[in-house]
């Protein structure tokens, strides 16, 4: 890459930020239906026109702060195609160390607040939801390089891993944003962790021993 095809990318994504910045602060204030995209553009200064160059889908201005994580696990299991389990379990804890947004045990403000506009916004919950379907569709697809899984169980597969990261993820968001500090949730998230990937391990074979 050349100093200006450098200067450029630095240019576009200071202005995508700007875009973004400027119509977070707007949602918090006002609830995401109830600003325009012309209020965007306008507080942002661009025209409506360059604000759709950057985000096509009005929704698009709240959940690329997450778009990194759309194919995260599969990433995951790319990097490691022999242990694919034991590798998101341990990408997972790592995340909830750190304190990881997509973890669900973040307690930052703004964090909690982005999480709050999204829950508490359909359009944007619908669109989370296709977000899910596309990280697992992206999971399944690594999963169905190997020569022992069967393109179903591929699919099948795919589907548990990404509900129970999902499942984890909302349990560790509700907790700390009913007021428990991330540091005190953090054992209890662990051991949820754990418990889940032993049944995505074992299977649920234990449900008949009881």
């Amino acid at each position: 890459m050349d100093e200006q095809t450098g200067l450029r990318e630095r240019k576009k994504q200071r202005t995508r930020e700007a875009i973004s910045n400027a119509a977070i602060d707007l949602f918090f204030e006002h609830g995401f239906d109830q600003v325009s995209i012309s209020q965007v553009a306008d507080a942002a200064e661009v025209s409506r026109r360059t604000l759709f160059a950057y985000f096509p889908a009005k929704e698009d201005l709240v959940l690329h702060r997450v778009a990194d994580h759309e194919t995260e696990s599969a990433r995951v299991i790319r990097a490691h195609p022999e242990t694919p389990l034991s590798a998101l379990r341990e990408h997972f804890l790592d995340g909830l160390r750190r304190r990881d947004p997509v973890t669900g045990l973040c307690d930052i403000p703004e964090v909690l607040a982005l999480y709050r506009l999204i829950l508490s916004t359909p359009s944007l919950v619908l669109s989370m939801l296709r977000f899910r379907e596309s990280a697992e569709l992206a999971v399944a697809a690594e999963l169905g390089e190997s020569p022992v899984l069967s393109p179903l169980a591929a699919r099948l597969a795919a589907a548990q891993i990404a509900s129970v990261q999902w499942r984890l993820s909302m349990e560790n968001h509700y907790r700390v944003a009913n007021g428990v500090r991330a540091d005190d949730a953090y054992p209890g998230a662990v051991e949820a962790a754990e418990l889940a990937f032993d049944l995505l391990t074992h299977g649920l074979g234990t449900l008949d021993q009881r």
